[in-house]
């Protein structure tokens, strides 16, 4: 009976598939990962690129800020080519290492076909013993000791029956179970390199990597800002709740990630105190008086004097202050980002009476102003067309003449090629080109605002306490197709055209939309009025558009008793009276409505409703499963040569009460919008019953003068009155009438009838 026995791997084949088991696990997704890969560029991405001094200067920062890129690239190309390499060797290796241990064919070795005889057989032995034998000049004792295992399987007849049994000449081997190891490693000489090896990699390498990870992590939110910055602005926030423009900078210079002690990337010189005492004396406004911790800082003086100058757009120390400041203007995105969610998690608490003040909203959108200030590098009184390329102070002149008063970049967009060319005119046809592409690329932002109470019976009638969800959509453009040359508006067409066949037609446009099917809040409206209304026909669309027009008509006219609306109702008349003799079936359309087709008109109605209810569901059903994908932070590049990195647009979208300066919803970062987005805000409704007014607002993160706000007004009802027959419903006795005017009191909205009143 064969035994067992564990061994280890002598000859090295059983390691060799370990490494390459190893080495495959680790190589293939290494490199489908790691491999660098060059983005797709257009070929005419030059043509297409700002080549202002600004942009160029940016360029080179990039190229500086990434000195060892194409070289790490190139390591990492060699060590995978290197890995797939030792790959390749190792399947070699073990492929010959089984067919050497596999295929054997004594036939073959001795070079004689199954049929030979037993002579044939010697003869071949004796001719290649003659040439393996050991003593011999060609010798080979491996290939001489299988030359004879074969030469015993087909002569000796138990050797023959072994090999056509199992398959060798000795029989059946003992089962043995190898350690993919070589047998060096559990020598006795190599013992102490070995146990130091691996108390070097397990006991000391392994435990400081995962501890300096563990360490650093503690200490960064989710968007690596410090946790320590982070309490100081929830401080800030809660101490001073509303903040204006300029308090807001002095919180922003006092994070620590401007702090040697605590950010080991800030570099301290010993010119530093004479060139920032200088750059002060050029800042009046700086509040260098200001006695608070940290603001008073030597490290937050200065952070603040470099985004002072940034702003204000002060040449610095190119080897020195250019430097800092370009560090201190990178981090401040990612900061002011961090700055927003604080005060939102301040006024959380504010509402859970966790802290005394509520911040007021012009604290949150100061925040939010300031960010687009500092991509683009100029004030908020500043005039929003500085952020075109090889504008300046003097050639604002030229925008606020008596002709044009241009002010806005919309403005400027929407004249025709040969006056933006005349106001314009001082600069080169180049420098002309720059300027249009800036501007043809930059946002235009369709944004629409729909608010509604789902899963309700009625998703257009508010009560007191519902969820209203507010659903804005934003559709994103760009600016030059609102250049008001038809050339440029004949290749914007062609391009939507060759777009619509690919990536640009996955979300159909919102006008065509509505024109097909319009919303079912719409279409209930309709119908009240049409249940009221008699002589109107189901039949005839025209002759029910000539009909609204004629009521319309008729309504105006009694409201204005002026011969011109007389002169209208007469033509809607005359036109309504030719489209009723045109259609014979329709003669009976003056005579009043059956009860059936009133049921029948009824029914059709709410199937329309349901059927656009459940197209809802559906729609939000598939955004959901989008969300849940995950999308990717790229939408467009922003035009910003004084950002020194490469920006994205980013929107902010939020509700607020103006007349009483709260925030409503959380405001939702949009990271991704490159064509189409839409993005639900929910609040609760007020609990009291009366007309509110509430403001929905769009933000950019890149762009000055490209925010909008859109008022919904919300005629909030009474709740319906709660059964009591239920006991789990039961009013516990504890909430008095005294309960609810004390909340009353306190209510955190305004009416539209509490202002008339006021006023």
């Amino acid at each position: 009976m064969s035994g067992q026995k564990f061994q280890y791997d002598e000859s090295g084949g059983t390691f060799f598939y370990f490494l390459l088991s190893f080495l495959a696990l680790l190589l293939i997704p290494g490199t489908y990962y790691l491999w660098p890969r060059c983005p797709k560029q257009d070929p005419d991405q030059e043509a297409k690129e700002c080549q202002c001094d600004g942009c160029k200067k940016k360029k080179i920062i990039l190229q500086l800020n990434e000195p060892w890129k194409e070289t790490k690239a190139l390591f990492k190309k060699f060590l995978i080519i290197l890995g797939w390499v030792i790959l390749i060797f190792l399947a070699y290796k073990v492929s010959q290492f089984d067919y050497e241990m596999a295929n054997f064919d004594p036939f073959e070795i001795l070079g004689v076909s199954p049929g030979s005889s037993q002579s044939d057989i010697k003869r071949a032995y004796r001719k290649l013993s003659l040439i393996l034998h050991p003593d011999k000049e060609t010798g080979n004792e491996k290939a001489f000791m299988k030359l004879t295992k074969a030469y015993q399987a087909l002569t000796d007849e138990e050797a023959r029956r072994n090999w056509e049994k199992y398959g060798n000449p000795d029989g059946p081997g003992a089962m043995s179970f190898g350690i993919a190891l070589p047998s060096w490693i559990v020598e006795k000489e190599n013992s102490v390199w070995v146990l130091g090896l691996y108390s070097l990699v397990f006991m000391i390498a392994l435990p400081t990597v995962v501890g300096m990870w563990w360490y650093k992590s503690i200490r960064y939110t989710d968007d690596q800002v410090l946790l320590q910055t982070s309490e100081m602005h929830y401080f800030f926030f809660v101490k001073t709740p509303s903040m204006s423009l300029k308090r807001v900078i002095m919180v922003l210079a006092a994070s620590f990630e401007f702090y040697k002690r605590r950010n080991p990337e800030i570099v301290e010189r010993h010119t530093d105190y004479e060139e920032v005492y200088s750059l002060i004396k050029q800042l009046p406004q700086l509040g260098v008086k200001n006695k608070e911790e940290p603001l008073c800082n030597s490290y937050s003086i200065k952070a603040r004097a470099l985004l002072h100058a940034h702003l204000s757009r002060i040449p610095l120390n190119p080897e020195t202050l250019e430097k800092d400041r370009q560090y201190v203007v990178k981090k401040c995105a990612y900061l002011l980002q961090e700055m927003v969610t604080c005060v939102n998690r301040v006024i959380l608490l504010a509402y859970a009476r966790r802290v005394p003040h509520l911040p007021s909203i012009k604290t949150v959108e100061n925040c939010m102003k300031l960010c687009p200030m500092i991509v683009q590098g100029f004030w908020e009184f500043k005039n929003p067309l500085l952020q075109l390329p090889h504008i300046t102070e003097d050639n604002l002149k030229c925008f606020l003449a008596k002709k044009h008063q241009i002010r806005s970049l919309q403005q400027f967009a929407q004249l025709k090629g040969e006056e933006r060319r005349l106001i314009l005119r001082n600069l080169s046809d180049s420098d002309y080109e720059d300027v249009m592409k800036v501007l043809g690329s930059m946002p235009y932002i369709d944004f629409k605002v729909r608010s509604e109470v789902i899963d309700d019976e009625n998703p257009t009638v508010y009560t007191a306490g519902a969820i209203v969800t507010v659903t804005v959509s934003l559709t994103r453009k760009d600016m030059k197709q609102l250049f008001g040359d038809d050339t440029v508006k004949e290749q914007i067409m062609i391009e939507d055209s060759k777009v619509g066949s690919g990536e640009g037609a996955e979300e159909p446009p919102e006008e065509q939309n509505q024109v097909v099917k319009k919303p079912a809040w719409l279409r209930q409206k309709k119908g009240q009025k049409k249940s009221h209304k008699k002589g109107s026909s189901k039949k005839s669309a025209s002759v029910k558009n000539a009909q609204s027009q004629s009521q319309s008509g008729n309504e105006n006219a009694q409201q204005t008793n002026t011969p011109n609306a007389k002169k209208k109702e007469d033509k809607v008349e005359k036109e309504s009276s030719k489209d009723k003799l045109s259609d014979v079936s329709d003669s009976d359309i003056d005579s009043d409505r059956s009860d059936d087709e009133d049921s029948h008109d009824k029914k059709d109605v709410s199937v329309d409703d349901d059927d656009t209810e459940w197209e809802r569901f559906q729609q939000r059903i598939s955004k959901r499963e989008k969300v849940l994908e995950g999308r990717s932070n790229l939408s467009h590049e922003v035009h910003c040569p004084l950002f020194p990195d490469v920006k994205q647009e980013y929107w902010w979208v939020y509700i607020c009460d103006r007349k009483s300066q709260t925030l409503l919803t959380t405001p939702i970062f949009v990271k991704s919008l490159a064509h189409f987005e839409e993005v639900q805000l929910k609040f609760t409704a007020p609990r009291w019953p009366g007309v509110y007014t509430f403001t929905v607002c769009l933000r950019s993160d890149s762009y000055l003068g490209f925010d909008q706000a859109q008022n919904i007004k919300l005629d909030v009802k009474e709740a319906p009155e709660v059964p009591t027959e239920h006991p789990q419903w039961d009013i516990s006795d504890e909430e008095t009438a005294e309960d609810v005017d004390a909340a009353d009191e306190h209510s955190e909205f305004t009416t539209d009838e509490d202002i008339s009143d006021n006023e």
